[in-house]
């Protein structure tokens, strides 16, 4: 859920406590790292590679 479709003052403190703490894990994992983490797309089909080496595509196909 977004920030602003939060229906109380303490879910959208909440969610602005989640994305700002998952920005610094972020920036901490690509320091860690040496480069960016894929975005959009592109990571949804890492991290589904990753698992086993197959794509997204590939497991649904099974």
């Amino acid at each position: 859920m977004g920030i602003e479709e939060a229906p109380t003052e303490q879910g959208k403190e909440s969610a602005r406590g989640l994305k700002d703490s998952s920005k610094a894990e972020e920036r901490h994992v690509e320091a860690e790292k040496g480069s960016d983490l894929a975005k959009g797309a592109d990571r949804f089909e890492e991290r589904a590679r990753s698992s086993d080496g197959r794509s997204a595509g590939d497991k649904q196909h099974d």
